[in-house]
């Protein structure tokens, strides 16, 4: 991973400020590139940066990504790390916090009590139902392959599908101009004028995506240790619990 260099834009930061005050008292002279010392994109066409980050995206292994997804009628609040093997981190969906935890094709989910008894539904006069609840609460439920938890889940530990499906802006493309992101200098691209979603693009280092408001309100993304690699191991056994094909819930 190539490293930001925060000093540049320190310096970048300060040159701008010199400008606006020498604009300011009437003298000429000063003047700056914004692309100068870039990675260059910023000079390219809205659909040439757009097909610049898709790559740099695809081309690294590791990626955080943090925010919100609406989808569905439904807001998901996510923090996930993920590379091409899998993925891990945390959902919140209607006020339930689940862990979720991918190693290749193996998806576990982690959650309290609170959560598998809302997810089953139901709540038994002999209390069997809160019993299984408590049961799991806090361990990792391995999820089958077949059951309909996984599509939904899993979605959210694949680096490339989520990727794929959330760096692409809609409508006419253009450019917006030159903006920071956490203090890292970008170009930001826009879908519509941005209605169809608004996307700041790295100008240091390599063109990856640092901050995307999607389409319609759909909610806002940051994506950041971009090539930063980490661990990903199954549980132990005696953190995990195997349902069979079928988890316990409605």
């Amino acid at each position: 991973m190539t490293a930001i260099p925060r000093g540049r834009t320190r310096r970048a930061s300060l040159v701008r400020a010199l400008c606006a005050l020498v604009v300011g008292m009437g003298l000429t002279g000063c003047s700056e590139d914004p692309d100068a010392g870039t990675n260059g994109v910023g000079k390219l066409s809205a659909a040439q940066i757009q097909a610049r980050t898709k790559a740099a995206a695809g081309a690294v292994d590791a990626v955080r990504l943090s925010g919100s997804v609406v989808t569905s009628g439904h807001t998901y609040k996510l923090d996930m790390s993920l590379k091409a093997d899998g993925g891990t981190g945390s959902v919140t969906a209607e006020g339930a916090t689940f862990h979720l935890l991918r190693v290749g094709e193996q998806l576990y989910l982690k959650a309290d009590a609170a959560f598998w008894n809302k997810e089953d539904g139901k709540s038994g006069e002999d209390g069997s139902d809160t019993a299984a609840a408590d049961k799991l609460d806090g361990k990792y439920v391995k999820v089958p392959t077949g059951d309909p938890s996984y599509k939904k889940f899993s979605g959210f530990t694949d680096k490339d599908l989520l990727l794929d499906g959330l760096l692409t802006l809609h409508g006419a493309l253009a450019t917006d101009g030159h903006h920071e992101q956490s203090g890292v200098r970008t170009i930001r691209i826009t879908g519509d004028g941005g209605s169809g979603g608004k996307l700041e693009v790295s100008l240091e280092g390599k063109p990856y995506p640092l901050r995307l408001e999607r389409a319609g309100g759909a909610g806002t993304l940051t994506f950041s240790s971009w090539g930063r690699s980490f661990a990903l191991k199954e549980p132990a056994k005696d953190e995990t619990v195997d349902y069979g094909k079928q988890l316990p819930t409605s």
